[in-house]
């Protein structure tokens, strides 16, 4: 079995004395699992970094079996951000959420737009905006829509926040999340409100039923915001 593609870099462990198995989140074939022989030396260990695109050739004898990657850099991206522990944080947690909570060889084509559209936004000043709104589409993408649009502000809504209820389930949410137009410049406090979201409804649909924990650079991430 033989393939070609391209994808994120989702997480590395050592493998044998100079060898890693490493997972990636590909355009066509989803999250796929494989050694890299050479993954230690310094010209491969330099561009295996988490979230780093890669070219990737896949070999395997079987499909029950382990295969092998031929790995190539197409772009850099974690480099740029090493003395911005936000962005950082955001990119580990990015890749730890794909890691944990997609399955092996299902593609995830709109999953991976969106990620390629976040991450093209990441010199952008409003992208959290686009972080945020990664994780309500990660939500859908995974099974489970929440359907915000159902949630109405009222006429006079002068708060910076609406209570809803879903699937009996209370919580608080920002409004500019249910607003049609974008507000020009978002609040520290809005921010922290929309990450406490997505995270609540990401743990108790898919981590907790799951018997997973969330992952820690989720939770460091959003306590920049604290």
């Amino acid at each position: 079995m033989n393939w070609q593609d391209e994808g994120f870099l989702l997480s590395k462990i050592k493998f044998r004395e100079n060898a890693n198995i490493i997972n990636v989140f590909t355009s066509t074939r989803g999250k796929v699992s494989g050694i890299v022989y050479g993954g230690n030396s310094r010209k491969i260990r330099n561009f295996l970094q988490i979230t780093n695109k890669l070219f990737i050739i896949y070999s395997s004898k079987s499909e029950n079996k382990l295969g092998y990657f031929k790995t190539e850099l197409v772009e850099a991206i974690s480099p740029r951000y090493f003395n911005d522990k936000k962005k950082i944080s955001a990119l580990l947690s990015i890749a730890s959420i794909l890691n944990l909570l997609l399955p092996d060889s299902q593609p995830y084509k709109n999953l991976y737009l969106s990620l390629n559209l976040l991450l093209k936004n990441f010199e952008q000043t409003d992208w959290l905006r686009y972080y945020i709104n990664w994780e309500l589409n990660l939500l859908k993408e995974l099974g489970f829509d929440p359907y915000l649009d159902q949630f109405k502000l009222d006429g006079k809504q002068n708060s910076d926040h609406k209570e809803i209820e879903i699937d009996k389930v209370s919580y608080q949410i920002p409004t500019f999340l249910l607003l049609k137009k974008q507000k020009n410049y978002l609040e520290k406090k809005e921010i922290l409100m929309a990450l406490n979201f997505t995270r609540s409804v990401l743990t108790n649909k898919f981590f907790f039923p799951n018997n997973l924990l969330l992952p820690k650079s989720r939770k460091i991430f959003e306590n920049y915001f604290n």
